[in-house]
């Protein structure tokens, strides 16, 4: 009887472990459908993005809107608004990236839709936007410490007036 209880107990606990096993993903970083993340930030606009940049929206600036996308390993911050294309040339300037802005030629889609949660086109999508990037870290850039990307999109809307888009995490 006890040979007969083992092998019943043996080939519960097998069972249980397979049935456990079955129900595991193997991978506990892996987003599945019912992960919240991504996400908006509820009342994160303009404010909180430009805040977390350290950029100072120019005065005058028009269409000025911003959203912060909460992930599990850091957050996106997204700003963007028109101006004049020399304050916008002037806040590419300050990021200090070690390259000037460049004509942007992507020829894939953007791996992430930011911008379009602003009701914009990704600025990756324009006609050969000027992009700079930077990490503001590795160029001593110490208002931006906590920031360890930045990205800069100038769109030239006319020879007078442009949209900047920035998205830093």
């Amino acid at each position: 009887m006890s040979t007969r209880h083992n092998r019943w107990s043996v080939l519960a606990t097998l069972f249980s472990a397979l049935l456990i096993a079955s129900c595991s993903t193997g991978d506990p970083g892996r987003v599945t459908r019912n992960d919240p993340y991504p996400y908006w930030k509820k009342g994160a606009g303009a404010a909180e993005a430009a805040g977390f940049m350290k950029i100072q929206v120019p005065s005058g600036a028009t269409e000025v809107k911003g959203a912060v996308q909460v992930n599990p390993q850091e957050d996106s911050y997204i700003l963007t608004f028109r101006t004049d294309s020399a304050t916008a040339a002037q806040i590419a300037k300050d990021l200090r990236s070690e390259d000037p802005p460049a004509p942007w030629k992507s020829s894939s889609s953007p791996k992430r839709e930011l911008f379009r949660h602003l009701g914009l086109a990704e600025p990756q999508t324009l006609k050969a936007p000027l992009r700079a990037s930077v990490c503001p870290p590795c160029v001593e850039d110490d208002r931006r410490r906590k920031v360890a990307w930045m990205e800069i999109y100038i769109e030239n809307l006319s020879s007078e007036q442009a949209r900047v888009y920035l998205h830093a995490f």
